[in-house]
């Protein structure tokens, strides 16, 4: 296995359009790193530079501490598992795991021996006389793995190998993928555009956006630390809530936002942003309601509930003039709660997990 080092790389196409933009990312020996955005964002195109499939405008890309820019896709020792299977429909399972030792004219003895050991760890090998017609979904993505596991490469780039799966599979198949990382120490380069696949599967994380990375870092760094708004808002489910607000100190030093003409207490070390409006992020179990509107806190109104067994999602509206109109949160609620849309409750906030983001989007606290 090796590293992949992707330095100041840019990939431009002959239309002008910059899909990669001074990108500069690591992905260390035997790491399992995700790559996720919206469509668009360059994930895929990331790819096709690694596997040599596009060649990058400018920048440095290495393999195992090598310099690739120039070798073509078969010298770069990858394997590439594409969303749609690419399986061969006239080979067996086995026939398919044998092609590419095939190409390479390796002894027959061998290619038996590698095919055979690759099936067992995939648990295949009642397979192995099957056509791909003759298989699940995750069956045929088990095999295009295992295609890629028989060669031996030094990276797997994975291009969204879960979107054809119904949601059961998906989680089946993502666990096996997984857990067939840590068995074999492989390197590997996952490209998504879920998060739930990126959080639950990834090592690290690269967050991509309009070709260039917002950060890239483990999972729960990414949600308790966002490095600013887009990832604060792309990364959670439902997402971060994000509003402008006003930053007030009192003379004792206690800092708080506004919010519906109330304040909400906020750590004293921001007392130093008083008076400047930014962006306020509060994840959705920060926040709490009350059904008394008198209570202490914010008023708020319920415009819509989802009930999801384990937890409640409360979608509820702030008149908030001082932000510029009324704010709309979601707050997170454990259990089934009774609450019905026009009902007047109290939002309770907790300031210690407020997050501030200046006027770039960056993040303060």
């Amino acid at each position: 296995m090796a590293s992949v080092e992707l330095e100041h790389v840019d990939k431009t196409f002959a239309s002008g359009t910059c899909a990669i933009c001074d990108l500069n990312l690591r992905i260390d020996d035997g790491e399992l790193m995700v790559c996720v955005g919206p469509s668009g964002c360059g994930k895929s195109t990331l790819l096709r530079l690694v596997a040599g499939l596009e060649a990058a405008s400018r920048g440095t890309l290495r393999i195992g501490g090598r310099v690739v820019n120039r070798l073509s896709p078969q010298q770069r020792n990858v394997a590439m598992v594409f969303q749609d299977y690419a399986l061969y429909p006239y080979l067996t399972v086995r026939g398919n795991l044998e092609f590419p030792l095939k190409m390479r004219r390796l002894p027959r003895t061998r290619i038996r021996q590698r095919v055979d050991a690759v099936a067992a760890m995939l648990g295949m090998t009642e397979l192995l006389d099957r056509l791909p017609k003759q298989l699940s979904g995750g069956q045929r993505q088990r095999v295009a793995m295992g295609r890629a596991l028989v060669r031996e490469p030094a990276v797997f780039l994975l291009d969204e190998p879960l979107s054809n799966l119904d949601a059961k599979l998906r989680v089946q198949v993502r666990t096996e993928i997984g857990e067939l990382q840590r068995r074999t120490g492989a390197t590997m380069i996952y490209v998504t555009h879920d998060q739930v696949e990126a959080m639950t599967l990834g090592q690290r994380v690269a967050v991509l956006n309009g070709g260039r990375l917002q950060q890239a870092a483990a999972p729960r760094e990414l949600y308790e630390r966002p490095a600013n708004t887009f990832v604060a808002g792309f990364i959670g489910n439902p997402p971060m809530n994000l509003f402008p607000s006003r930053v007030t100190a009192s003379a004792d030093g206690q800092a708080a936002i506004c919010l519906g003409g109330q304040t909400a207490p906020i750590p004293a070390a921001l007392a130093a942003w008083a008076g400047q409006t930014l962006t306020v992020g509060i994840r959705p179990e920060a926040l709490g309601l009350v059904a008394d509107p008198t209570a202490d806190g914010v008023p708020a109104t319920v415009m819509d509930v989802e009930y999801l067994g384990h937890e409640t999602l409360a979608r509820v509206k702030v008149e908030s003039p001082g932000a510029g109109g009324a704010v709309d949160l979601v707050a997170r609620l454990a259990g089934m709660r009774t609450l019905a849309r026009s009902d007047a409750v109290c939002l309770q906030i907790d300031g210690s997990r407020i997050y501030l983001f200046d006027a770039d989007g960056d993040a303060i606290h």
